[in-house]
């Protein structure tokens, strides 16, 4: 127990300082595109569009078994022999796990390319960059609606791509992180309410729910927190939080963006294309002022201050633990 707890500790704080120097080299392949791959193959091998409702649900669900089953064992195999080798060849591939599963560093620097472009009045490219990272239809897209695209993807990726796997580090190391991971991805990649993935994304979808539901909550707190210790509107934020946090079409995403929107005094959401059709979605936030392109670098500035609040609080928490437990 004192070997996990401290080990798993040096590791996630280790993971957390290699993403927020380097992030993810685009050389080295990452594991969560081979986690990609894996739902790809599965959605290939079990999605029959001409099957039964109850059998797309059906294969839907085993698609999400054998991924997470994936996800866990591999993650948990490679440690097991990392640490069998040597302590310190634990810890090294550990840490690096952990930076892989966290995705700050990626987040900002593919949303400052957004705001970037913004800046230099390059619609083309700003829709180009954008598109990179959201699920909506970029190519009609106004500056406005560019800008609202990277701030809602930053406040939403806040929760999904740092807070959420942090908190299921805390618990499990890098292996539940993993996890973690491997359901998002899912989600993100058959969690659609179209014709093609409506009953066999469902199991993913509804699993994404659960596992993001305490972490989308907590990060929506830490938002708040961040949004005064920047000097942001946190009176607001907590307002705009509380009012409009299940307006969102999905249960946990609506908390960061409503914080956000409140923090920084601008709207969100709204209508947006997805597939070449309107989904019409309430507005989250107020109009308080008109959203600009520097927008994108404070709602990365409230990210960046959440995972460090995150961190503060896995240390403290770890370091109780091992205190009370381990040492009493």
């Amino acid at each position: 127990m004192e070997f996990i707890c401290i080990t798993g500790l040096i590791s996630i704080v280790a993971g957390y300082i290699i993403d927020l120097i380097i992030g993810d080299p685009y050389s080295i392949p990452h594991p969560v595109v081979a986690i990609g791959k894996l739902v790809t193959f599965c959605t290939d091998m079990l999605l029959n569009n001409n099957s039964s409702m109850m059998a797309k649900r059906r294969n839907g669900l085993i698609m999400v078994l054998i991924v997470s089953f994936a996800c866990i064992i591999i993650p948990l195999c490679i440690l097991y022999l990392a640490y069998r080798l040597h302590i310190l060849a634990g810890i090294v591939i550990e840490s690096i796990m952990c930076c892989q599963i966290l995705a700050a560093k990626s987040l900002k620097t593919e949303s400052t390319k957004v705001e970037t472009a913004l800046e230099a009045n390059n619609i083309e490219q700003a829709r180009f960059n954008v598109s990179m990272i959201v699920g909506r239809d970029t190519a009609n897209l106004d500056a406005e609606g560019i800008t609202k695209a990277a701030v809602e993807t930053v406040a939403e990726n806040s929760s999904d791509g740092v807070i959420a796997p942090l908190f299921y580090m805390l618990f499990g190391g890098a292996a539940a992180g993993f996890l973690y991971k491997g359901i998002n991805t899912m989600d993100s990649m058959a969690g659609y309410k179209n014709e093609k993935y409506i009953d066999f994304g469902r199991a993913a979808a509804k699993f994404d729910d659960i596992v993001n539901f305490i972490p989308a909550r907590i990060s929506a707190f830490l938002m708040v927190i961040s949004a005064f210790i920047l000097g942001y509107n946190a009176k607001n934020a907590w307002k705009i939080f509380i009012r409009d946090r299940y307006k969102s079409t999905s249960p946990n995403s609506g908390q960061t963006e409503a914080a956000c929107a409140g923090a920084l005094c601008i709207e969100l959401l709204g209508d947006a294309y997805y597939f070449g059709k309107l989904v019409k979605k309430p507005s989250i936030g107020d109009a308080i002022r008109g959203i600009e392109p520097h927008d994108i670098h404070k709602a990365n500035n409230l990210m960046y201050c959440m995972e460090f609040l995150m961190m503060v609080f896995i240390i403290i928490l770890r370091l109780s633990f091992y205190i009370l437990f381990v040492l009493a």
